[in-house]
């Protein structure tokens, strides 16, 4: 989960509680920089110590804490530099952003009165000139270097997070983003093709690749642009990341991983011209096996509550409420906690999902005629560790059939239809006001 209004409130630890409860097990916490170091630091020995004076921890801690006692993992994504770091734009000099890399992970190394953290993503959206300007892809590799010299010095089992792209080109005339799979082939030194080799000498060195597919047009659909990554295009981004490997542009200790670090789709009620909450409801599901079998380990959503209009973001697991406390779930929020689909083969019915206690279980899978029928079990699955399930239960089926699956500690999932919507809209994540 990512909530930076929620996780940014008085009602945080409520939120974190929410977030495990609706299956949750990571939590992405934003680090600003220019809060935790509003002076520059006089030598360099001061910007690498965590307890140097000019270092304010405390917002980080009390979220870093509450996430941890929820039952969370907590990722640190570090961004907002102070003005006084910057090299140019938005662009922060690479050697403090080593010097306070090297604080960070020492801060919550656990032996500094810090709960431990191990996972350090490196900004958010470093294509997008919001977030990073110039946008440039050597600059970014320099900066990924930079922290993952700095944590991996600290404790070389920490995990460094890169990429978190935005999926789509945009050249606006006060911001532009530069296309992800060209962007990406740009920082690791990999040419377009398909036999791609090597295009530069310069690696870079990160455990887990990232991105933010967010799509129009459903959970299997394609980006317009080439170059752009939506949820359709993501193994396209997995084969670049697998050959940036096989080309040794990578250097990692492990094979790096491809995590989601951001999406969602919102919904009507209560956005104008977003996806209606039911589709929205299927379409979480299936974006979530799609993302699963283009090999992707770890998805973020954004964000755990609706924010009030006039706000875009109606992408939350729960409708707005001015108390968390009285914030009403949406079927989102199941389709998220137990995702469950289901599709017609030629004989059989091909069923995934994900158990919400994320552990080995028996899941039992139930048909049922129409809207009105009765539930009958077809089928019991055992999950892998990760609570994973997948199978083809040999029946004949029709597309007026529906199907669930239940499980001790997970409840039902959504009912799932046969039929394949075919929505009037293309519906993107944030609809319209």
């Amino acid at each position: 989960m990512f909530d930076p209004f929620t996780f940014n409130e008085s009602q945080y630890a409520k939120g974190f509680e929410m977030t495990r409860k609706a299956g949750a097990e990571y939590v992405r916490i934003a680090v600003p920089w220019n809060e935790v170091a509003q002076s520059a630091p006089a030598v360099a020995s001061d910007a690498t110590d965590p307890s140097w004076s000019g270092y304010s921890w405390g917002w980080t801690d009390t979220r870093v804490q509450a996430a941890e006692a929820a039952g969370l993992t907590p990722y640190l994504q570090i961004g907002a530099p102070p003005g006084w770091v910057l090299a140019k734009g938005s662009t922060p000099k690479i050697a403090l952003l080593r010097q306070f890399a090297t604080a960070l992970a020492t801060h919550y190394d656990g032996n500094h009165g810090a709960p431990p953290v191990k996972i350090f993503q490196v900004w958010n959206e470093p294509n997008l000139s919001l977030d990073l300007s110039p946008v440039n892809p050597a600059t970014y590799r320099s900066m990924v270097n930079a922290v993952a010299a700095s944590v991996h010095a600290v404790d070389k089992r920490n995990i460094v997070v890169a990429g978190a792209l935005d999926p789509f080109t945009n050249r606006a005339k006060h911001w532009h983003s530069v296309a992800p799979l060209a962007y990406m082939r740009a920082l690791l030194c990999v040419s377009k093709g398909k036999h791609p080799h090597r295009t530069c000498r310069a690696q870079i060195h990160f455990d887990v690749w990232s991105h933010h597919p967010y799509t129009h047009g459903g959970p299997f659909a394609h980006a317009k642009l080439a170059n752009d990554v939506s949820l359709g295009d993501l193994p396209k981004m997995e084969a670049l990341l697998k050959a940036g490997k096989r080309l040794h542009r990578i250097v990692s200790s492990r094979p790096p991983q491809f995590w989601v670090t951001e999406f969602a789709w919102g919904t009507d009620p209560p956005r104008h011209k977003a996806a209606p909450v039911p589709l929205a409801s299927r379409w979480t599901s299936e974006s979530l096996y799609q993302m699963w079998r283009s090999g992707v380990t770890v998805v973020t959503w954004f964000v755990l509550e609706d924010q009030p209009k006039p706000s875009p973001y109606a992408c939350g697991l729960y409708f707005y409420a001015k108390s968390l406390s009285h914030a009403r779930a949406k079927p989102v929020r199941t389709a998220f906690r137990f995702p469950f689909v289901a599709y017609l083969r030629r004989s059989s019915v091909f069923v995934w999902g994900r158990d919400a206690t994320s552990d080995k279980r028996l899941v039992t899978i139930e048909r049922r005629v129409g809207i009105h029928g009765r539930w009958r079990t077809v089928a019991r699955i055992r999950t892998n560790r990760y609570g994973i399930f997948e199978a083809n239960v040999r029946l004949a089926a029709s597309t007026r059939d529906w199907f669930r699956g239940t499980a001790s500690g997970s409840g039902r999932s959504l009912a799932f239809s046969l039929t394949v919507p075919h929505p009037k809209r293309n519906y993107g994540p944030w609809g319209s006001s």
